[in-house]
């Protein structure tokens, strides 16, 4: 029978880093914390990414909020996507509690409250760093995948970005892609077709439609300018802390392709932005996705492909991805397959399929002589989860069943005093938070078929006034009633001389 002692062993062998770390909280074993078996997560492997996941109440987001903090505290800037609205409260310090330390106590860490540099974000009208993209930069694939548009209407989309290219036509926003998609089957249709070919009214139509679905759940607000420049998302304070860069997302919960729209861009930006990293000791940036599910309910497989593919690509720019779902299972096989680090709360097995996911969600862990894993998910408390991480040659660690340190700032929102205290200091926002509508395609284009209607309408009055004028010489040369009266009166003449010629 396995002992305390064997567990401390079997985790001070599994979680020993040479580099810097993170520490978790400790490992329990029969339900009971063990002193300094601490759970340490190197920074080197946390660009591997990660899963949090577990009933709602059974404390994914406190997690995710130590992990931030303490990244931040080690000079590693983080992105937090906060769909429910309860991460704000990062900025300020814990007011404490007696729980707090009696867990403390129990896992051997002093708890200091603190609070951490905080940068408060906004996709839409919300107070915030307004973040946007032009069209240009999404660029037609992307487009075409958020889009979910067939092959030919894939062409079609890449032909309209070939034709702003080519004619220096800016693709800013969306009314600036509806009006070349609007042009090229109607005033422009002859220009189009003699460069690029003929391009289908019923594929652009289509289109058209599909632009119209995500304009509906405030795309409109997404694409445009001034763009957000990833590099500001890696800033450190004055104290060598990274930035914790809040993204308010509570108004497009129910609206997932823009949610989906909006992550693909800023990944897609961040990738091909940032450069080659290597094998670094720590990651440049993390990114926490809270309610992941939301973004693979209802993607298509391009855009599930899409996103395997930059979960695979971006790691290697140093850049880890990390989501927060309810159950492993929201997440496709082939995504979390690429996660390293993964740490999984309680959950609640009250019918038959709960309990398959549960048996499923077992799988995916290591075996461990210490745990029946599916009996452990079931009985884990708050603040409790099972973890399994990388060490520093990546191979994974032994599997954990952790009491989970507290948060060291404020597990609550921000007043509304505090917020605006907050966005007062914020730099980025006079940066970003301003209306910009240059000259860009619709204008272009509007301008052009408004000089070709004045041309055509000179054209025609010129050919009616020319119709005029050769209608009037000719009247002039010959009146038609001076022109009957004539041939009337050579008829005359005519039977006259007939007459004389008869008699």
């Amino acid at each position: 029978m396995s002992t305390k002692e064997e567990f401390f062993q079997h985790i001070e062998k599994g979680y020993t880093t040479k580099g810097d770390y993170i520490i978790m909280g400790t490992g329990m074993f029969n339900g009971e914390t063990v002193t300094n078996a601490y759970v340490k997560i190197p920074l080197k492997t946390l660009n591997r990414h990660g899963l949090i996941a577990g009933a709602t109440g059974t404390g994914k987001t406190k997690t995710l909020q130590v992990i931030a903090e303490n990244l931040s505290n080690k000079g590693i800037p983080v992105l937090l996507m906060d769909l429910k609205g309860d991460l704000s409260g990062i900025a300020q310090p814990s007011p404490g509690h007696p729980k707090i330390d009696e867990r403390h106590e129990k896992i051997g860490l002093p708890f200091e409250a603190n609070g951490f540099p905080v940068e408060i974000m906004s996709l839409s009208e919300q107070n915030g760093v307004r973040l946007r993209a032009t069209v240009s930069e999404f660029g037609p694939v992307l487009l075409s995948r958020i889009l979910d548009l067939t092959v030919t209407q894939e062409g079609i989309v890449a032909v309209v970005f070939k034709y702003c290219d080519d004619n220096k036509l800016p693709l800013l926003d969306l009314k600036d892609f509806k009006k070349v998609l609007q042009y090229a089957t109607g005033e422009g249709k002859k220009e189009f077709q003699s460069a690029y070919g003929r391009i289908s009214t019923s594929s652009t139509g289509t289109i058209l439609r599909k632009i119209i679905e995500l304009e509906q759940q405030g795309a409109d607000l997404f694409f445009g300018e001034k763009s957000f420049e990833v590099e500001d998302l890696v800033r450190i304070d004055e104290n060598g802390r990274g930035y914790i860069n809040i993204i308010r997302l509570t108004d497009i919960q129910d609206r997932p392709k823009l949610f989906s729209t909006f992550m693909l861009s800023l990944l897609a930006e961040i990738y091909a932005t940032f450069p080659e990293q290597g094998d670094s000791d720590s990651p440049e940036l993390i990114l926490f996705i809270d309610e992941a599910h939301l973004i693979f309910k209802e993607a298509s497989k391009a855009l599930l492909d899409q996103i395997e593919s930059i979960v695979k690509l971006i790691r290697s720019k140093g850049i880890g991805l990390y989501f927060v779902t309810q159950n492993p299972t929201d997440v496709p096989d082939d995504v979390l397959a690429q996660l390293g680090l993964k740490v999984q709360h309680a959950l609640r097995a009250f019918t038959a399929k709960d309990r398959k996911a549960i048996k499923l969600t077992a799988e995916n862990y290591p075996d461990s002589p210490f745990y029946d894993t599916k009996e452990v998910l079931t009985s884990l408390g708050i603040g409790e989860a099972l973890i399994s991480a990388l060490d520093e040659k990546g191979r994974p660690t032994p599997l954990a069943a952790t009491m989970l340190r507290a948060p060291m700032s404020r597990m609550d929102v921000l007043t509304d005093t505090e917020l605006k205290e907050a966005l007062g200091k914020s730099k980025l926002i006079k940066k970003y938070n301003q209306d910009i509508d240059r000259e860009s395609a619709y204008e272009i284009l509007n301008e052009k078929i408004e000089k070709a209607e004045k041309e055509a309408e000179k054209e025609k009055e010129r050919k009616t006034t020319s119709k005029r004028t050769t209608s009037t010489r000719r009247s002039t040369r010959m009146n038609p009633v001076v022109k009957v009266l004539t041939s009337a009166t050579f008829i005359r003449g005519v039977l006259g001389v007939l007459k004389k010629v008869i008699r």
